[in-house]
């Protein structure tokens, strides 16, 4: 089995695990998570309209 399998196969099983025994936890783990890349993509676009408005004037 190639290596990259066994690791997805292993983060499945990770992943099942965590959410049986706690289903809270992992919510909120993946609740900050999709809220921080929401933060980081806010801020990454603000600075592309930013510089695009500050070169147009």
């Amino acid at each position: 089995m190639d290596k990259k399998k066994i690791f997805i196969v292993i983060g499945a099983l990770f992943v099942g695990f965590w959410l049986f025994t706690d289903p809270q936890g992992l919510t909120s783990t993946i609740s900050a998570i999709a809220g921080g890349i929401w933060g980081v993509t806010t801020d990454v676009f603000g600075g592309v309209i930013g510089t695009i408005e500050g070169s147009t004037n």
